[in-house]
């Protein structure tokens, strides 16, 4: 079966906008699939929906588990070619995540889509806003983490690859405390763990149990449910970074 006869249901506002397009180029034609009532699955699971179109509205749509996989192929699309080229770790890095979400038939298909995104000349900016302003705040959270990934996937987060999901980051509207959080669960440093929580060293115990709780609320999988099972290993990784963190301190200031 072709590729853009995998487009189904759970696609929401994504389907619009500049991500609308870029799928569009990378399919090649997404209307036989349409025009066929074509209700397979490709990026997600659930029943054909009514796809919104982008338009700037105040009030935004729950993202589904579509919506959040294209926006991750795109973004990640990005960061894999900060640095100049595409290193075959960060690809088989990206094909393993998406094998392990959706399982390899599925997986196969998404990647064949990402290498599609990936020949195309993406606007940063605009994808990121459209995401900002449909997208709730946990998403794009767990959308971060998973560019850190990539980016350590050779075993080196480079700067031009820092640079770039930083760039994300702002369009985005991630805030530095949050993108900093993130960060420091792929890098060795011993201040990592008071990053995670968001707090400065030498902060009081009390300080580091209340951060550790808003934290927790914060990372939390629940927080990410609606986007489906897939993606609750994702989030469950994130959340254990921030139990990690916790318990480092624990030990270290013995409390």
């Amino acid at each position: 079966m072709s590729v853009s006869k995998w487009i189904g249901g759970a696609l929401g506002w994504s389907f619009g906008g500049p991500i609308g397009a870029i799928i569009g180029v990378a399919l090649g034609s997404i209307v036989d699939a349409m025009s066929n009532g074509n209700t397979d699955t490709f990026l997600g699971e659930g029943k054909q929906q009514k796809r919104p179109t982008y338009n700037g509205r105040a009030e935004r749509p729950q993202t589904q588990s579509g919506d959040f996989e294209v926006s991750l192929l795109i973004l990640a699309s990005i960061v894999i070619k900060a640095d100049g080229k595409q290193d075959q770790r960060e690809l088989d890095y990206v094909r393993q995540q998406f094998a392990t979400m959706y399982g390899k038939e599925r997986a196969n298909h998404a990647f064949q889509l990402f290498k599609n995104i990936s020949k195309q000349s993406v606007s940063t900016r605009q994808v990121c806003l459209q995401i900002k302003q449909m997208m709730d705040h946990p998403s794009r959270l767990q959308l971060m983490h998973f560019l850190f990934g990539i980016a350590k996937a050779d075993g080196v987060v480079t700067e031009d690859e820092e640079r770039q999901i930083q760039i994300i980051a702002g369009y985005l509207g991630i805030s530095v405390r949050d993108y900093e959080s993130i960060k420091a669960m792929f890098y060795n440093s011993s201040e990592n763990a008071y990053k995670v929580l968001e707090i400065e060293k030498g902060a009081s115990v009390d300080d580091i149990k209340r951060a550790y709780r808003k934290m927790a609320k914060k990372y939390h999988p629940d927080r990410v449910i609606h986007l489906g099972k897939e993606h609750q290993a994702g989030a469950e990784e994130k959340f254990r970074q921030v139990q990690d963190a916790y318990e480092h301190l624990q030990k270290e200031l013995k409390f």
